[in-house]
């Protein structure tokens, strides 16, 4: 239902993205060796182990990036943007938990390492000085940053997603109406389906590459980096 009412066939029609899009997924990881992905990631780094090997080790890095952008395989489901690259930044724990001085760091070296767009499926009641340092280097890059509205059916702020330059993103359910668990507030920019959505995922239960029906703004979240992507596959020198 997802892909209907974002009418992702019909930005297909112009283009279904570019191997020179890179979009960070700051995360829990991803699944490296998924069929969806494969091949299809950039370096990337592991902040929570202190490495290069930033696989998934919770499920929820590699479900957003299927979104973002699972290839036209035949198989499973396909991203928004399945041409563009992805480069995994592993800034949460295999319980899906982390500091913003990591997520910081995340955004820092997606900027440094050439993303043109960074997912943020993550986030906090509460800001941080150095998350927002970290979004205002990527604006002076003009990278885009797109982060979750939140899950808690609030109107208060949420971060990063409150940070003006970042482009927050609540959700909907499958009747394109507002999903009762979704943040509302002023500080949203935009809506995209957040229930029950399909995608790739790490079984962490099995240690094996899986797909699995995940809700929540992180999904939201997901759709619009894919969106974003596809815009700048198509104009490259735009700017954000």
């Amino acid at each position: 239902y997802a892909q209907k009412l974002l009418r992702i066939g019909a930005a297909w029609d112009i283009t279904d993205g570019s191997n020179s899009i890179v979009i960070a997924i700051v995360d829990t990881g991803i699944d490296s060796s998924h069929p969806e992905l494969a091949g299809r990631l950039t370096a990337g780094y592991d902040y929570v182990n202190n490495d290069d090997d930033a696989d998934d080790d919770n499920g929820h890095g590699t479900h957003v990036a299927g979104i973002v952008a699972a290839g036209l395989n035949g198989v499973g489901m396909v991203g928004v943007c399945p041409q563009c690259k992805l480069m995994p930044i592993k800034v949460l724990n295999a319980n899906n938990s982390g500091s913003m001085g990591t997520v910081a760091k995340g955004i820092l070296y997606a900027v440094d390492h050439g993303a043109k767009v960074i997912n943020l499926s993550l986030g906090s009641s509460y800001s941080s000085a150095t998350v927002e340092k970290a979004v205002a280097y990527a604006q002076e890059h003009s990278v885009v940053v797109v982060a979750a509205a939140g899950n808690q059916g609030s109107d208060a702020p949420f971060y990063p997603a409150s940070i003006p330059y970042v482009i927050a993103v609540g959700g909907t359910d499958q009747n394109d109406a507002h999903w009762v668990m979704s943040n509302i507030g002023d500080f949203i920019d935009m809506t995209a389906p957040a229930v029950a959505i399909y995608s790739a995922y790490y079984d962490k239960a099995t240690d094996s590459s899986s797909y699995a029906y995940m809700s929540g703004t992180s999904m939201s979240t997901a759709f619009v980096s894919g969106l974003a992507a596809l815009a700048l596959s198509r104009c490259p020198n735009a700017t954000s």
